[in-house]
């Protein structure tokens, strides 16, 4: 039995996957309100999220909202975590693309929230590229988390466990014990599993939250905790509402960790080639975007041209916004393929303009 098991409560919500973007946003105001009301109901309670474009949905539709947030964070109360734009697929797109992910998402939360995340979160992305690791620790990241692939497809020699990249470059990457999300009322019977699975005397992570279409927290699960939080107490373990860093930092100090030199693949295979043309209008995009920064920034450095800051930002946007991991692989239904192809195509035009 683990002597203390850290919970992450989550809500892993797909913005765009078997709905289009508007349902997204829609669940993740509920989501967020009801977060953020129990943050302010429950004493130790910590809620932790990521993905810069659900924040910025929040930010739009719902300023007070936004405001609330901003508050429970400064208390503690709101993690900010990951700091990605969204949680990309993490195969495809270019290196440089990735470092887009994280410069722009780092940028949004330390203005809006005077937060740098240092643990990277892609929780549902289709497998890893050994390539993330330098770009991640040159980035600022400590550690990854991740859950795909799972243990039956893909055998790790621990949980947690430092990644280390072509370049030498190393993270702590780790695959928490079961699984992302937690049913509607089955938190507490979940992470009780977790802590009986683990070795006496360990340390773990467990993520909970009603997820893929939001939802995080749910008023009987917290409930439960509280019991079961006594429950495990009398026993000697620990159960704490925590965040990825604190597991980090606790990690690195009880674990002698095994090196892993591989990428983390394969999981669902298909997904890379699938809906062919969102993935070309993406490499257009990319390639595109990458040669008009350079003019752009030659231009302007000659006094030939204003920089064109918000041109530049809102195709970048749209890049970033079809790289989500239900996107781009093409796992997601056809209106949201359109959407994609879409967004490339006004991104595009933004850059062929600029070009010109």
């Amino acid at each position: 039995m683990a002597k203390k098991t850290y919970i992450i409560c989550n809500a892993h919500l797909d913005p765009i996957w078997q709905w289009e973007w508007e349902e997204g946003a829609a669940e993740a105001l509920s989501t967020f309100r009801i977060a953020a009301d129990f943050c302010e109901q429950y004493e130790d309670y910590i809620f932790c999220h990521n993905e810069v474009l659900l924040y910025d949905w929040i930010e739009q539709f719902d300023p007070p909202l936004f405001a609330r947030i901003q508050d429970l964070v400064k208390r503690g109360k709101w993690h900010i975590m990951g700091g990605w734009h969204v949680q990309p697929d993490c195969n495809m797109p270019s290196g440089e693309s990735f470092v887009r992910q994280m410069l722009t998402g780092r940028k949004y939360f330390l203005e809006k929230f005077g937060k740098a995340p240092h643990v990277a979160i892609n929780f549902d992305s289709f497998g890893h590229s050994r390539g993330l690791v330098q770009i991640m620790a040159k980035s600022g990241y400590k550690g990854y988390v991740h859950m795909r692939p799972q243990p039956q497809h893909l055998t790790m020699p621990a949980n947690d466990y430092t990644w280390v990249g072509y370049d030498g470059s190393k993270i702590v990457g780790m695959r928490p014990h079961g699984w992302y999300s937690t049913p509607k009322g089955n938190a507490a019977l979940a992470i009780k599993g977790t802590v009986n699975q683990c070795a006496d005397g360990d340390i773990n992570m467990r993520l909970w939250g009603i997820g893929n279409h939001g939802g995080g927290p749910s008023k009987k699960d917290l409930d439960d905790l509280i019991i079961l939080k006594k429950e495990l107490k009398e026993k000697g373990v620990d159960l704490v509402h925590s965040t990825p860093e604190e597991y980090l930092a606790e990690t690195i100090k009880h674990h002698d960790l095994p090196e892993v030199h591989h990428s983390l693949w394969c999981w669902a295979v298909g997904c890379y080639t699938s809906q062919i043309r969102v993935k070309q209008k993406h490499r257009a995009a990319e390639n595109a975007y990458y040669l008009t920064e350079i003019m752009c920034s030659h231009a302007a450095n000659e006094g030939l041209m204003e920089y064109p800051f918000k041109e530049l930002s809102d195709a970048m946007y749209d890049i970033m916004t079809v790289e989500f991991h239900d996107v781009l692989p093409g796992s997601s239904i056809q209106p949201a393929e359109e959407m994609g192809i879409r967004m490339m195509d006004h991104a595009i035009e933004i850059l062929t303009r600029l070009k010109a």
